[in-house]
């Protein structure tokens, strides 16, 4: 409460200036019934005045605030008394001062308001500058990924791919000579690797160690190179590895160097050799998985792949155009890449059946 231009807190009271903390109560509790909202509901004003009256007494009762009052009152009354020994010149000059005065504060008030207005204003157009460069670098990083992708993707479409090695179509097997006691020569090993393509019978490299420890005992494991006529042959006779149903029982078939070739890394890669195997379902029923297995077993084997396990009649076309140009750059041929690519899919199909079993079980 300005109580050098709103009403005195004395006056307001109806006390005076000498009273003691226990006459202000006094008198504010009288005034307080005369001015309270409740007592006066026609009375617009009541609840302003009620207001004031509540200020005065809160400042009445803070000593510190009480001796500042007083001082402001003595400094009024003693100003209002010099003004009455001035003449109306010097009057008249004292009020225009004090007009002037009035009027500069109040120009310099709404020069600060008018100078707070802008800066917000200024501060607005900045964040909004700010979210819209920021919203603009965003969208171009994002074209950049999009063309750096789109770059990076044409870059390995146009990968050549990799020449067919001399050691691409070897295959290494690892057997037992109890189980297998005839796999003595490389006429044997060529034999049984027969169904599944032509080996360089004359180029197999056959060893029959004994152990270290027992050098003048039989021989226990049997160790072989056979390199096939063809990449995809070898691929076959590497996904039937310890597979009894293909004669492999006991008999482990992996890559000389123990990592597939290159060419079928990049197939694989480009999408062209095989895909992930779904992930089966917990819900599929005995039933379901006997149906596919009918659907496989009735499927017609091809001229091509008579050696090897038969798949349905519905299965796609799974090259195109583009698998001509790989396998010209590759040496691998169109025949070759076909196989590669059904055999592929039967072992990603015996995989699921064995995932499903145990799940039955």
């Amino acid at each position: 409460m300005n109580t050098e231009v709103e009403v005195n807190p004395y006056e307001l009271l109806d006390i005076k200036v000498e009273s003691t903390e226990q006459e202000i109560r006094t008198a504010y509790r009288k005034r307080s019934l005369k001015v309270h909202p409740d007592r006066n509901p026609n009375n617009a004003n009541s609840a302003r005045k009620f207001h004031e009256l509540n200020q005065a007494y809160e400042l009445l009762l803070d000593p510190l605030r009480r001796l500042a009052l007083d001082a402001k009152l003595r400094l009024k009354q003693a100003r209002a008394e010099r003004f009455k020994s001035y003449d109306n010149k010097r009057k008249n000059m004292v009020e225009e001062l004090e007009a002037r005065e009035r009027e500069f504060k109040k120009r310099k008030q709404e020069q600060e308001k008018e100078e707070l207005r802008r800066w917000h204003e200024t501060e607005e157009i900045k964040d909004q500058g700010r979210k819209l460069r920021e919203e603009k670098e965003r969208e171009l990083r994002e074209r950049e990924e999009k063309k750096r992708k789109a770059v990076e993707e044409a870059q390995e479409d146009d990968v050549a791919a990799p020449f067919l090695g001399s050691m691409d179509t070897t295959v290494r097997l690892k057997y037992s000579l109890k189980s297998h006691p005839k796999l003595t020569t490389a006429e044997a090993i060529a034999k049984v690797l027969a169904p599944f393509g032509q080996t360089d019978d004359d180029s197999i490299v056959l060893s029959l160690k004994s152990s270290k420890k027992a050098a003048h005992k039989p021989p226990k494991f049997g160790t072989a190179l056979v390199p096939f006529k063809q990449i995809g042959d070898a691929f076959a006779a590497v996904c039937a590895s310890g597979r009894p149903e293909r004669g492999l029982d006991n008999i482990e078939i992996d890559w000389v160097g123990g990592k597939e070739p290159p060419i079928l890394i990049w197939l694989k890669k480009m999408g062209k050799l095989g895909a992930p195997s779904p992930p089966v379902s917990s819900v599929q029923t005995p039933h379901s998985v006997k149906e596919e297995r009918a659907e496989v077993l009735q499927a017609q084997p091809t001229k091509d792949s008579s050696s090897f396990s038969t798949f349905p009649a519905s299965f796609p076309d799974i090259l195109s155009h583009s698998n001509s140009k790989v396998s010209e750059a590759s040496g691998v041929d169109y025949e070759s890449l076909t196989l590669m690519r059904l055999r592929q899919a039967e072992r990603e199909r015996l995989e699921r059946e064995i995932r499903e079993q145990e799940a039955e079980d």
